[in-house]
């Protein structure tokens, strides 16, 4: 996935497999932080996913929120197993994972693009399959608020990241 980096230099990003998850061979993927350290780089896991409910192959890089919480998405798994859009927020010396949306087979479902944030913090992504959409997460009373903005054909897959040109339109 797209890497992305914090304030401190840090870079953040994610791999489909890998990690402690007993729920996929090979392991179910893991969101993870490269520190600068004596010329080189430390790795440091910062979620590994376990293959159910907390989402499955994060393919995709992830986002800060101006908080500092991490938002990605994750392929498969959430309550549907038609993939998640996650939220790691720190706490203490790790981070808390929480699933914010989980995909089904009406909205769409593998979500293989990254996610972007407007300014307002609402955050925008897109699907892969089952139909292939470009969708909209607001934040809604304490939870999120999930819009589809465009359903395409059911054979137009993306796995693209959108952007935003100057005018706040969408491309991807």
């Amino acid at each position: 996935g797209d890497l992305t980096f914090d304030r401190q230099g840090n870079i953040y990003g994610t791999t489909p497999d890998g990690g402690s998850g007993s729920g996929c061979q090979g392991g179910c993927g893991v969101v993870y932080e490269l520190s600068p350290s004596g010329g080189g780089w430390t790795e440091k896991i910062l979620y590994s996913f376990q293959g159910g409910q907390d989402g499955i192959a994060p393919y995709a890089g992830v986002v800060f929120d101006n908080a500092g919480n991490l938002y990605g998405t994750a392929i498969v798994g959430g309550a549907h197993q038609g993939g998640a859009v996650y939220e790691l927020t720190p706490s203490g010396l790790g981070w808390t994972e929480s699933i914010i949306y989980s995909f089904t087979e009406s909205d769409g479902n593998e979500p293989y693009g990254g996610l972007i944030f407007d300014g307002s913090g609402n955050l925008y992504g897109t699907t892969f399959a089952g139909p292939t959409t470009v969708y909209e997460l607001s934040p809604s009373s304490g939870g999120w608020m999930f819009t589809v903005l465009h359903a395409f054909n059911a054979y137009e897959g993306s796995v693209a990241t959108l952007t935003f040109d100057a005018a706040g339109n969408l491309y991807g």
